[in-house]
């Protein structure tokens, strides 16, 4: 599963209040020599030596959960679940140790017992972003996509720093008649998750989603207005329809409607619907790098060369919104949530 968290590092982490028999040094010895071997792709020489460790420590959740992914790694599952499905039953199970069973139940297809596992750990960890993405990834797998979107709608409510239900949510919603919150899940992702491949993928859909949201003279048509943080997006957004009519949906345009939008949701909307989102793209407006950042955002899908003949010619500002986009940290606020879960 590619958001396990994360993959290989955390499974490492060595728990010292565990190590009773062993002396804690040996443990880690023995887990950064498995981290070997599996970055190899030796797993078998990972397996025997976390199966030598766990002959004088048996109870050691970490050395477990390592075994566990060594096993899932060599595609050995009926080990990996011998393993893992002892985990809900411990005190000490962790939001991994559900990651990493749900991992083995789904590779080997036993929906019942795992989404009875995702139930069982979201009682558990009920702000877990992570199992609420992987929840729901499982039911989009087998079509459930209503309940696949109520799970990550769950997790972003739930976890609303952790980006995997953004990711999941922005490409739902991009495949559906739903214009708004595709873009606004597309962009918090962004700014979540800057650098990944995943972040070049919803960058992509983020302008495709531009182009949907104009494609119709009348935007609201087919769209959630009952809501009224949408109905506020629209009374604000629909104004610009006219321009990006004439124009066409480039970097330059958009960030000509967002600057506009921007003003005017401050102008009539900021007290009502504080959104952290919002409030960035403000900070950037104020400190003019707005500018470069929707060429950061769309620049690189609409037309990459053309983005970096931007960065040469307007290096200065390149330059300051790169320096800033480095060193800042996006963090979300709990309560500003104003989805209508269906």
């Amino acid at each position: 599963m590619k958001h396990l968290l994360p993959v290989v590092g955390l499974l490492f982490v060595v728990n010292l209040t565990q190590a009773q028999q062993e002396p804690a040094g040996d443990v880690k010895t023995v887990q950064e020599t498995a981290k070997n071997y599996m970055k190899q792709g030796d797993y078998s020489n990972a397996v025997l030596v976390l199966n030598r460790a766990l002959q004088s420590n048996a109870d050691n959740l970490e050395l477990q959960k390592d075994l566990t992914f060594a096993y899932y790694l060599n595609r050995d599952y009926v080990h990996a679940l011998e393993v893992a499905q002892k985990f809900p039953d411990r005190q000490d199970a962790d939001v991994q140790s559900f990651q990493l069973l749900g991992m083995v139940y789904k590779a080997i297809e036993e929906v019942k017992d795992c989404e009875k596992m995702y139930k069982a750990a979201l009682k558990k960890f009920p702000n877990s972003g992570t199992l609420y993405s992987e929840y729901g990834e499982m039911k989009y797998t087998k079509k459930d996509y209503a309940e696949a979107i109520k799970i990550w709608e769950k997790g972003i409510e739930s976890d609303p720093g952790y980006s995997g239900n953004y990711y999941n949510a922005a490409k739902h919603y991009y495949f559906t008649t739903d214009k708004v919150w595709g873009l606004i899940y597309g962009e918090i992702f962004v700014n979540l998750e800057s650098y990944s491949k995943r972040t070049a993928e919803i960058k992509n859909v983020l302008l495709d989603g531009y182009k949907k949201l104009f494609s119709d003279v009348n935007l609201t048509k087919d769209q959630d207005t009952k809501n009224e943080f949408v109905k506020a997006y629209f009374d604000i957004i629909k104004s610009q329809s006219s321009f990006i009519g004439s124009n066409g949906v480039t970097p330059e345009t958009l960030s000509a409607v967002r600057t506009k939008f921007i003003l005017d949701w401050y102008a009539k909307n900021a007290t009502r619907f504080p959104f952290r989102l919002f409030e960035y793209q403000q900070q950037l407006l104020k400190a003019g790098m707005f500018d470069a950042y929707n060429q950061w955002v769309f620049g690189t899908a609409a037309n990459l060369p053309a983005y970096e003949n931007w960065t040469k010619t307007h290096q200065e500002e390149y330059n300051k919104f790169d320096y800033f986009q480095h060193n800042r940290v996006f963090k979300l606020p709990a309560g500003q949530y104003y989805q209508s879960v269906k």
